[in-house]
């Protein structure tokens, strides 16, 4: 039977200036959590978490993420429980935008909040409904990566810091500027790269599209 103290021997403790410690080991160009550009509201840092991991945290428990579960990604009320919503996609733009993170040595949970929080903004029935909204907005158009910064900003106040937010506000290649973290670009990318294999998959659920539509390179 293990002793205690053989135990506690068995862990090491990682805290906040550890965790930041180790990102000296990043690439040169990843974001490291130390050298934010902060907050709006000023916060005394966690004890454990990074600012980019307590941000991560927030966008997880929020209600605005759990409301994705009943959002469109493609298919407005389809039959059938495989089919994407806004939920299942937030979580493989998640994996995919980690993964390229990961690859390159950037900074994970920074890609990872920008990730889990990139869609929540988005309005019911998919982008026909964000298209219904736009004549509301004649100035600007409604674009849903507006919408996720005012209700992280307005309606929870997070208070998240300024790289997360602005990964958020411009994961979308229709923004410009783009944004300005390597980090926030793994998730263009992974937003990218989710949608055009899943909505496809979906198309050939729902039999609008056949496998003879498709070019034989993308089969």
């Amino acid at each position: 039977m293990t002793s205690p103290e053989a135990a506690a021997r068995a862990f090491r403790r990682r805290d906040r200036l550890a965790r930041e410690a180790e990102e000296a080991r990043l690439a040169p160009a990843a974001t490291r959590s130390a050298d934010t550009l902060g907050r709006a509201v000023p916060e005394q840092p966690d004890e454990f978490r990074t600012a980019f991991e307590r941000d991560r945290d927030r966008i997880l428990h929020s209600k605005a993420f759990r409301r994705l579960k009943h959002k469109t990604q493609v298919f407005i009320n389809p039959d059938g429980d495989h089919f994407i919503t806004r939920l299942s996609h937030t979580l493989q733009v998640t994996q995919i935008s980690r993964s390229i993170a990961a690859a390159l040595s950037l900074n994970e949970p920074l890609a990872e909040a920008i990730a889990l929080g990139h869609d929540v903004g988005h309005s019911p029935f998919g982008h026909t409904g964000e298209e219904a909204l736009s004549p509301y907005f004649p100035e600007t158009g409604w674009h849903h990566a507006a919408q996720s910064v005012r209700i992280f900003d307005t309606l929870e106040h997070l208070n998240l810091t300024w790289e997360v937010r602005d990964g958020i506000r411009a994961h979308s290649w229709k923004i410009e500027p783009p944004p300005s973290t390597p980090e926030a670009m793994t998730v263009r990318y992974g937003d990218r790269i989710a949608y055009l294999t899943h909505d496809a998959l979906d198309a050939l659920r729902a039999n609008v599209l056949l496998p003879g539509d498709f070019p034989a390179r993308a089969l």
